[in-house]
């Protein structure tokens, strides 16, 4: 714990080893001797909003494209979303609000440009130093290349850089089981070792749970919001037989572990889903239209929320927090955000155009990634130039080149790609 912080309120039952921060800062110059200081949690989500890395959020693409018009969520909006989300969640359940709200705003901060599509094509490009995996640049952004405190990052506490891992377990190459998603590379082992120094080995704190369940009810449900005002999501498509049919076996495929469920018991669900009151009649794109709308969303993050909290901490039940217990979502409601994705993964991601663009896109990450690397150091950007020049070998040269191309948005990685590529 900082100075700054040991007078300040006791941050609701998390101790020393929680509020503990990688390294020390001097006390804040401009506050006045003998005013009580913040909170570590409400310094920790400061910190994450007024980062760079947050407001670039704003210029990458969540699930329709950056510009295609106004309404649609970027993955700031997003990110947004999911903090008012498990802010409120996090703090019914016991869970510091400050900290939940902070995991939340940094849980997409190491997504790059042109979403998992970007990401994917980065995965590409980096096998030779370990790989790429959103979830593990978000931890070395806010360990690392974020600009707060040299060395350090943002330099935020145990327990919230604990809060974003929603994969608690270091990437290929480093540990056994390590296939698929992860949430550090090798090379930020030291950082997050420090973060797990007494966690239990691969599980997840409740307060990273929280935002991964808030990420999953944003997604799911937001997202379904976007496709239905630009019109490529209908009620009249969702009430047919056929396209419903459609959809469970895409979400049975994409959005369920194998052998979870049955596509019989999906469509089943999906059925049920279907047929809660909040559904509008339809929608026009006029006000009344919206409004319901608007409606269904709120009426859908409640039942997906409170379903979460009764299930984790009933009534009359004690506060519960970090290790305490883990989140219980229901059965039912997985499988009901589970086809609100497959809904929007059929009518959205599948539309046609999309294929074509998202393989440009992949050229565009692969020819700027080769650009960069080719005229480097001069290509990067000032913060990044010592980090390449410091480097002791070719892999780590590669880390920075990949550090730089996932930092830009989608319009700097055009804007990059026309001034370096032609």
């Amino acid at each position: 714990m900082t100075p700054g912080e040991a007078a300040s309120a006791e941050p609701g039952g998390y101790d020393e080893h929680a509020t503990a921060r990688c390294a020390d800062e001097p006390p804040k110059r401009a506050r006045p001797a003998g005013l009580p200081g913040r909170g570590p949690f409400i310094r920790d989500r400061a910190r994450v909003l007024h980062s760079a890395a947050l407001r670039r959020l704003a210029a990458k693409t969540q699930v329709v494209g950056v510009g295609s018009g106004d309404f649609p969520r970027t993955r700031l909006t997003h990110s947004l979303e999911v903090a008012q989300i498990g802010r409120e969640l996090g703090a019914a359940l016991g869970c510091d609000p400050d900290l939940v709200d902070a995991a939340c705003l940094a849980h997409d901060l190491g997504h790059p440009p042109f979403g998992h599509n970007g990401e994917a094509a980065l995965a590409q490009l980096a096998a030779g130093c370990g790989g790429f995996e959103g979830n593990a640049q978000s931890l070395r952004l806010i360990t690392r290349l974020e600009a707060k405190v040299p060395g350090a990052g943002l330099n935020l506490t145990r327990a919230t850089l604990d809060a974003t891992l929603k994969y608690p377990w270091l990437g290929p190459g480093e540990d056994a089981s390590s296939a698929g998603k992860y949430g550090a590379y090798g090379d930020d082992a030291a950082a997050f070792s420090w973060v797990r120094a007494g966690a239990p080995s691969e599980r997840a704190c409740l307060e990273a749970q929280v935002m991964d369940w808030a990420d999953d009810v944003a997604y799911s449900v937001h997202d379904l919001e976007d496709g239905l005002d630009a019109g490529l999501v209908t009620l009249t498509a969702l009430r047919d037989r056929a396209e419903r049919a459609d959809v469970v076996r895409l979400s049975l495929d994409a959005y369920c572990p194998p052998g979870f469920t049955s596509e019989a018991e999906l469509a089943d669900v999906f059925d049920a889903l279907l047929a809660l009151e909040c559904w509008p009649a339809g929608f026009d794109g006029s006000l009344r239209a919206a409004a319901a709308v608007k409606n269904l969303t709120s009426e859908l993050i409640g039942r997906f929320c409170a379903a979460a909290q009764l299930a984790t901490r009933p009534a009359g039940h004690p506060p519960v927090r970090r290790y305490d217990a883990d989140l219980a979502v229901p059965r039912r409601q997985r499988l009901e955000c589970a086809l609100l994705k497959g809904v929007t993964a059929s009518y959205v991601m599948r539309r046609a155009g999309v294929a074509a663009s998202q393989a440009r896109e992949r050229e565009v990450i692969a020819e700027l990634a080769g650009a960069i690397a080719a005229g480097a150091p001069g290509t990067l950007d000032a913060l990044l130039k010592p980090e390449f020049e410091a480097a002791a070998d070719d892999q780590a040269r590669l880390r920075v080149v990949i550090d730089q191309v996932a930092s830009l948005t989608d319009t700097s990685a055009l804007a990059w790609h026309t001034r370096l590529c032609g």
